[in-house]
């Protein structure tokens, strides 16, 4: 299931795209307006945004511009008005796409599909020598293979796919380890602790991507390498 989030700052268009959506596979998170948008953002990693551009306090490409800051999630710009020099500032600004209402159901749902199987993240990831291999279940630098435990391997992936993104402890926990575990922070920096000392032994700069967000979590650094 795909998890998608609606921002819009009408409940009545955002109840109409969940009605629309819900039936073919997706998981609706509604936010009235930017703000809202941003604290879903921050605890919840979606597959595909679908943005309203017209919106008060902050609108769909000041959103779309502020989001790009951490995430490359696909962002559908939803508008009501289809003049090229809107869709053009969209899309320099980031966005994967666009949409104009009143939006017809069946080429909603064929842009979304098309965009999240160009876009869909490889289940490979390679940095600099580094290798992240989903489906081999194996992480390697240069070649060597880094043996680490299924968590360790999750973890390290879940950092790797969202780069420059802040994880909390507890998200972390969340993802990992389910929501109903006990699990504490601590074993969280357990893990990353051990990441971090058997990449270190195969030569990879680890300290340079992998960092510490003192008193949150970690992130992974995004390289233009």
């Amino acid at each position: 299931m795909n998890k998608v989030l609606l921002v819009d700052d009408e409940k009545r268009m955002l109840d109409l795209l969940e009605l629309y959506l819900r039936p073919h596979n997706f998981e609706c998170t509604k936010a009235l307006g930017a703000k809202e948008a941003l604290s879903y953002i921050e605890k919840t990693v979606f597959d595909i945004i679908l943005l309203d551009i017209m919106m008060p306090e902050m609108n769909g490409w000041e959103l779309c511009e502020e989001i790009r800051r951490f995430t490359d999630v696909p962002i559908i710009m939803v508008t009501a008005r289809e003049q090229k020099e809107d869709i053009i500032k969209g899309l320099k600004l980031g966005a994967d796409d666009y949409i104009t209402k009143p939006i017809n159901e069946g080429e909603l749902l064929a842009r979304m599909e098309a965009l999240l199987r160009r876009l869909k993240p490889s289940n490979q990831i390679y940095i600099s020598g580094l290798l992240w291999d989903e489906e081999r279940f194996e992480l390697s630098y240069r070649k060597k293979i880094i043996k680490l435990t299924p968590k360790e391997f999750a973890l390290i992936g879940y950092l790797m796919k969202n780069p420059n993104r802040v994880f909390s402890r507890e998200h972390l926990i969340e993802l990992i380890w389910g929501h109903e575990s006990e699990t504490e922070g601590r074993t969280v920096d357990s893990h990353v602790r051990n990441l971090r000392d058997k990449m270190r032994k195969t030569g990879f700069p680890i300290d340079e991507f992998l960092t510490t967000v003192w008193g949150i979590g970690y992130k992974w650094i995004k390289s233009n390498s």
